[in-house]
């Protein structure tokens, strides 16, 4: 009854923004689109912000981004990754971006990003059709948008207008959980932010696809969540730890899919893999047991389409934090996404 009278929450609570699924090749256009009377953000993002501007926009991102994807699967999973990290350090302003000593793209919790090319050859294109208009931050929030689509995931509508930031400091990418966290410390983490209990759980399904290494599960495998047990705690499905034992003993650098059964597929099937306690990571097979989360992950168990649904929604709430945006705002547009516009040369 918890979980029925909770899946009817959430469903009333889903954005307008989510379209459904999208198929690689029919992707809504901004004039297929209806536009909003009014803006939709306090900070002056639109969904027709580029629409004057850059019109092709969304097709040079999903063009170059199906290109690149097809040449390799796993960099869907990577610019999802690189975004969160991107907005969850010091809000959505292409700060992860920024390649210089002392940024947060060179700390050592950044080291396994992937996708910086993806971007930087999205942004190459733009700024030959529109240049100076299109930010490197909006630029890496639409191609994380399409990158979930080609995997079989929900599209969304992106409202545009952030700025690019031109600071960007190592120890800020320290803010962004690790993987081993517990369940109060994410939650404050997410609050801190404007998002909530559901936003957790739900942006925790964006490893249905994606890998981790070996390396980053070693003290999963072999020394539980305290260092003091032999045995992972929170616990795994005896033959999925065999699994990754054998696999991980040898090779530290190997990588393991994060959804064990089907990787390469956006679906809900993550959240049914905890029930079966085989959630790779200790946050995310603590989203089970934890009684605060676990009666979400059951909704999202038996309603798989709620999921698909509800990470739209959050995927926008997440790429809204604390965005530059407006005339009176710090922030440019970057020409060059890895560096600030006076370092151009």
């Amino acid at each position: 009854m918890k979980s029925s009278v909770l899946s009817l929450f959430l469903l009333s609570i889903i954005c307008t923004t989510s379209c459904g699924h999208g198929e690689e090749d029919s992707f809504p256009t901004f004039s297929a689109l209806p536009i909003p009377e009014t803006l939709p953000f306090d900070n002056l993002l639109s969904f027709d912000y580029y629409n004057q501007r850059c019109p092709q926009l969304e097709q040079i991102i999903h063009t170059k981004l199906k290109q690149w994807v097809a040449k390799d699967h796993t960099l869907a999973a990577s610019l999802l990754r690189l975004h969160f990290h991107d907005c969850f350090a010091t809000g959505c302003d292409a700060s992860i971006l920024l390649n210089h000593e002392g940024s947060e793209r060179r700390a050592e919790a950044s080291k396994t990003l992937r996708g910086f090319q993806v971007i930087d050859d999205i942004k190459v294109e733009v700024e030959k059709s529109c240049p100076a208009i299109v930010s490197c931050t909006d630029i890496l929030t639409a191609a994380t948008r399409d990158a979930t689509v080609l995997l079989g995931g929900p599209y969304w509508r992106v409202p545009y207008g952030r700025k690019d930031s031109r600071i960007s400091n190592v120890k800020d990418a320290e803010m962004v959980p690790s993987g081993r966290e517990s369940i109060t410390t994410l939650l404050e983490l997410f609050q801190s932010r404007g998002l909530n209990l559901i936003d957790l759980v739900v942006l925790s399904g964006a490893h249905t696809i994606g890998r981790t290494s070996c390396g980053a599960i070693q003290r999963r495998l072999y020394q539980g969540l305290n260092g003091t047990s032999s045995m992972p705690n929170p616990p795994l499905d005896d033959h999925y730890l065999d699994f990754l034992q054998r696999k991980c003993r040898c090779a530290s650098g190997d990588y393991v899919d994060l959804d064990a059964t089907t990787p390469t597929t956006f679906d809900s099937q993550f959240y049914a893999n905890l029930q079966k306690n085989m959630g790779l990571l200790s946050t995310d097979q603590m989203l089970y047991s934890d009684p605060r989360t676990s009666p979400i992950v059951n909704s999202l168990i038996g309603a798989p389409s709620l999921f698909i649904h509800q990470f739209s929604a959050s995927m926008v709430r997440l790429a809204n934090i604390q965005v530059l945006s407006g005339l009176d705002e710090v922030g440019e547009i970057r020409t060059n996404c890895n560096f600030v516009n006076s370092y151009n040369t």
